[in-house]
């Protein structure tokens, strides 16, 4: 007897890739799309942002203005 892992539990389920933009709110994958995030207000703030907002802030964080990085 197999089990079938369904929904959001599967391996190959894009909610597990997802994140949003602080800024804009748009939907980024990563892996698919170009995301930063800034290294120290990650957990507490969850800062990603998308490529377009990146170049608008001159790649600095909002919060605490440290450098942000891509996320691999």
């Amino acid at each position: 007897m197999s089990i079938r892992i369904k929904g959001s539990n599967a391996y190959g389920h894009v909610g597990w890739f997802e994140v949003y933009c602080r800024i804009c709110n748009r939907k980024l994958k990563i892996g698919t799309d170009i995301v930063y995030k800034c290294p120290k207000c990650e957990k507490k703030y969850k800062a990603y942002f998308c490529e377009a907002d990146k170049r608008t802030l001159k790649g600095k964080c909002p919060y605490c203005g440290s450098e942000l990085v891509p996320v691999l």
